[in-house]
């Protein structure tokens, strides 16, 4: 039942979410336009995207190192502490890299529904004013934000794995 409550949210499109939301969104925050406003979808968004992740994380884990943690009597937390969570780590990294980054553009596609920020500029000054120049920089800075965005998690996953 949870996963299809999960596929639900991550088969909805990001927009729609925002559009769909707005009732949430009020009740939450007591707004549906800004910044605290647009958090909730973007949260929303991001739970179901990363449990995925971090279930196919978790399942990679190779079973006889589970199945060697029981053989020496370890309950199931110390097995989720001492041996599911150290393995999947750089896979729960770099799955959360990759959230960061899609939340990075689902953000800027919040501005679009007065959420501010990069996706507002784009949208207020860029396509609204017909002003390419706005657009191009605008663009430019979200390249740069999630080249080092994944330039940092990969680096984290290298030094995990490295461990």
């Amino acid at each position: 039942m949870l996963g299809a409550i999960i596929n639900g949210f991550r088969a909805t499109p990001f927009i729609v979410l925002l559009v769909a939301l707005l009732p949430f969104r009020r009740l939450v925050t007591g707004t549906t336009i800004g910044v605290w406003a647009a958090v909730v979808p973007l949260s929303i968004s991001a739970t179901p995207f990363f449990a995925r992740i971090a279930e196919v994380s978790l399942r990679d884990v190779d079973h006889g190192l589970i199945e060697a943690a029981q053989a020496i009597g370890c309950r199931r937390w110390h097995i989720i502490r001492h041996v599911l969570l150290p393995e999947a780590l750089p896979g729960l990294v770099g799955g959360f890299t990759i959230t960061i980054v899609s939340m990075i553009g689902a953000s800027a596609m919040a501005g679009a529904v007065g959420a501010g920020g990069l996706g507002d500029v784009a949208i207020r000054y860029g396509y609204q004013r017909f002003d390419t120049t706005v657009m191009l920089v605008v663009i430019a800075v979200l390249i740069a934000i999630v080249c080092f965005v994944q330039f940092v998690g990969d680096f984290a996953v290298r030094r995990l794995r490295a461990r």
